[in-house]
């Protein structure tokens, strides 16, 4: 018995190394998370890619009418690529080339707004905002509490996951 565990620590301590190698120089995975701006608790974390869209649709609080912005996850980055909104109000494209597609006024900009390494929202139960990341949505007044939130991306490799 002292022999076969003699000659299964050697093994078992190079298999240990080799997963601890494994797990150091895997591939990092990039993150969406939604965290409290004001203590750092993560409410949603979703595995995104390049190229994945996320968007925000909420109630504008003075008009009264949706509104929906659109992402594109590029590295880091948020790069704002389209609005969509009913009226004109604070905080929306006033002065810029929009289409009318069936009385919703379209932001579709040949170059994108605006990078953003962060995203601030405040979630509000009449606005009702909603975030769409890929193929899934999130009430992000349920998921937050209407709590005040950051959106970023952040890049986790496996060690990340399990520290």
């Amino acid at each position: 018995m002292k022999r076969t565990l003699a000659r299964a620590v050697p093994f078992l301590v190079a298999l240990g190394v080799v997963l601890i190698a494994f797990v150091a120089v895997a591939p990092a995975e990039s993150v969406l998370v939604v965290e409290d701006t004001e203590t750092g608790e993560q409410y949603i974390t979703e595995s995104v890619e390049n190229g994945t869209i996320v968007g925000l649709r909420y109630m504008h609080s003075v008009e009264k009418t949706p509104v929906y912005d659109e992402y594109r996850i590029e590295g880091q980055t948020l790069v704002n690529t389209r609005m969509e909104f009913e009226s004109y109000g604070w905080g929306l494209p006033a002065r810029v080339n929009v289409t009318n597609v069936n009385g919703t006024l379209v932001y579709d900009p040949p170059e994108p707004i605006v990078e953003l390494q962060s995203l601030s929202v405040s979630p509000g139960r009449i606005a009702g905002h909603t975030l769409t990341v890929g193929n899934h949505s999130y009430d992000l007044v349920a998921a937050t509490n209407a709590s005040g939130v950051r959106i970023h991306i952040e890049r986790r490799s496996l060690i990340d996951l399990f520290t």
